[in-house]
């Protein structure tokens, strides 16, 4: 039980690797803040197979592009739990489309529910943060921020961005032993994969030296290390869970 005693919020928890990583936290004793937009009921799912399985997890409604409610969202964990030692960014959309025909609210709505809302909830979790001299964020950044890939401007742009502020934050508050990192997700077998034509994955899978798509638990396992006293002397990393696509 390595997180017996912490307490972790993780955005977009509801579902996909979210939900993953709400489930594997809580399975290491954290009690988790499962935060959704919207689907109250995948996110009390959740919080149903956390507590069923022996945890403490509660789900909190929150559009963390928002600065009020991504405060709202950790006075919640601190409030609701007694503390905050864990922060997964994990909140995410995707809007995709070529440049050309790409409307500027697609572009406006990823960049913020992105990486506005990463930038949102550190700035509020770091407070609370550096005075207890602890914490952990991980950001949820993408392959796609260190590759680009076509039809998704705006998508690369706020993962590439969100790598960015991983690094200049761990420089920010390490000396307070707050660690900041980052795990950049390949092609995960998520619901967000749904509607992908089929040729269009297998051109995807022709990039990946290992020739498959990876689960959300294998994400959950890298996020779980980083935010352990194991990864203590990790910061500003950028984990790939990728099976070998972004390699360079």
């Amino acid at each position: 039980m390595k997180f017996e005693g912490k307490v972790a919020v993780v955005t977009g928890g509801s579902r996909g690797i979210g939900r993953a990583i709400a489930e594997e936290l809580g399975r290491g004793g954290a009690s988790v803040v499962v935060n959704y937009h919207s689907g109250a009921d995948s996110a009390a799912e959740v919080v149903d197979s956390i507590t069923q399985a022996g945890g403490q997890a509660a789900a909190h409604q929150a559009d963390v592009g928002d600065p009020q409610q991504a405060q709202g969202l950790t006075q919640f964990a601190i409030t609701h739990f007694g503390d905050l030692h864990i922060l997964v960014n994990n909140a995410g959309i995707i809007r995709d489309g070529l440049i050309m025909t790409m409307k500027e609210s697609d572009w406006d709505d990823v960049l913020r529910t992105n990486l506005k809302a990463t930038f949102n909830c550190s700035k509020a979790a770091v407070r609370h943060m550096i005075r207890k001299r602890y914490g952990r964020i991980i950001n949820i950044t993408s392959v796609a921020g260190q590759m680009g890939n076509p039809g998704q401007t705006n998508y690369s742009a706020s993962k590439a961005g969100q790598i960015g502020l991983t690094r200049a934050l761990a420089r920010e508050v390490g000396s307070r032993n707050v660690t900041v990192n980052a795990v950049a997700a390949g092609y995960i077998e998520t619901d967000i994969w749904k509607d992908t034509p089929e040729a269009a994955r297998l051109a995807l899978l022709g990039l990946i030296p290992l020739g498959r798509a990876g689960q959300p638990a294998e994400v959950a396992k890298a996020v779980a290390f980083l935010a352990s006293d194991d990864a203590g002397y990790v910061t500003g990393h950028v984990l790939a869970i990728d099976g070998g696509m972004a390699m360079r």
